[in-house]
């Protein structure tokens, strides 16, 4: 999500112009727009022209609607308001009925009477979110072929695929073979300077399983960077590292490498990871101190046991509407009682154990064994 311009105090009447890009950002507006506010978005009216009364042309106009309702539609990703035009114009009068339709990749002004510290909060953490939603990224080398990763807070997301020629990769020639691997290293990186911003990732991990292609493509990166003079990867060497093992390398495998854990364990990243290591490992010894599935979980929040919220996105963003606000819910309301709350996208790398454990988890502040006979 951007915030395009900012004129507003908390406590205060104000209006902050807004441009969602992620669908998750449209469901976050669904959120903070309330009957009330005043919403301006360009849009396009059918109206009746002096010059053509007898047919309809479709014109370009601005509504300032004030609030009445609005829906959410998950299919498109867009939310419907409906409300009364504030600003009269040519072609609409004030106080007509209208409704406009906001949309990703479409700006528009947002006007509340009052901004409140949930609405402030809400807002600024969407946009510092988009800033730096990558953490670490990973240059994954597998046979004849590379992929990049970008790991951020809750999404991991495969940015670049990259396939070595096959005619010169099956080549016989050892003089073929370093210029299909310089060609092939060539490709991934460029696709690595296209994708990786350093200014904004963290960290960079080129992981392989041959201990020869990592070291080879990190020295190619430094002097390759040298020789067209990017000053931004020659400055950030110190952040580049290499992971791997003899075995077939996974991405998984690579996140959970010591070294790896270590370069990211103060990042958004390393703190999901370690959350769901530590929760695995509870599970899997029957410890009292972690619950799941959804009773489990509630119960434990009643009590006011819950350390560490941990849910799937398929839970937390449902396309059910009713599903999605329940679960809004709890992760407000473990944060308001103290604990925190780790949200996992599909996309994570490690999302398939938390949706073993029926996609809602909860590391417990102290132990609770009579959770265990609940029904999950």
């Amino acid at each position: 999500m951007k915030l395009l311009e900012k004129d507003f105090a908390l406590n205060q009447t104000g209006t902050a112009k807004i441009m969602p890009e992620e669908p998750d950002d449209v469901w976050l507006l669904y959120n903070l727009i309330l009957p009330g506010d005043v919403v301006s978005s360009d849009t396009t009216r059918k109206v009746h022209l002096e010059s053509t009364k007898a047919t309809a042309s479709r014109v370009k106009l601005t509504l300032h609607l004030k609030v009445t309702c609005r829906d959410f539609h998950n299919d498109s990703s867009t939310i419907r308001l409906h409300g009364r035009n504030i600003q009269p114009n040519q072609f609409v009068t004030a106080g007509s009925f209208h409704t406009l339709t906001l949309e990703r990749n479409k700006p528009f002004h947002l006007r509340k009477k009052l901004w409140n510290n949930d609405a402030v909060e809400t807002l600024n953490e969407s946009t510092e979110t988009s800033k730096s939603s990558s953490d670490l990224a990973v240059v994954l080398f597998q046979q004849q072929q590379a992929e990049i990763y970008l790991i951020g807070k809750g999404v991991t997301t495969r940015c670049s695929k990259i396939e070595a020629s096959n005619s010169n990769a099956n080549s016989n020639s050892s003089r073929k073979g370093a210029s299909w691997k310089s060609m092939f290293f060539r490709d991934v990186f460029a696709a690595f300077v296209k994708r990786v911003d350093l200014k904004v990732v963290k960290s960079v991990v080129i992981a392989s399983d041959d201990a020869s292609t990592r070291e080879e493509f990190r020295k190619f990166v430094y002097s390759e960077a040298k020789r067209v003079r990017m000053r931004w990867i020659e400055e950030n060497k110190s952040r580049i590292v290499v992971a791997g093992s003899g075995n077939k390398c996974e991405l998984g495998e690579v996140l959970g490498d010591r070294a790896v854990m270590d370069l990211i364990k103060d990042s958004n990243v390393g703190v999901e990871m370690r959350a769901l290591r530590e929760l695995w490992e509870m599970v899997c010894n029957n410890s009292d101190r972690a619950c799941y599935g959804p009773k489990s979980v509630e119960c434990a929040h009643e009590m006011r046991a819950i350390e560490t919220l941990l849910i799937s996105d398929e839970l937390y963003r449902s396309a059910e509407i009713g599903t999605r606000q329940k679960y809004e819910g709890l992760v407000k309301s473990v944060k308001e009682a103290g604990g925190k709350a780790l949200v996992y996208s599909s996309m994570h790398v490690s999302s398939s154990q938390l949706t073993q454990l029926t996609g809602v988890a909860a590391i417990l502040r102290f132990p609770l064994p009579d959770l265990e006979d609940m029904d999950v």
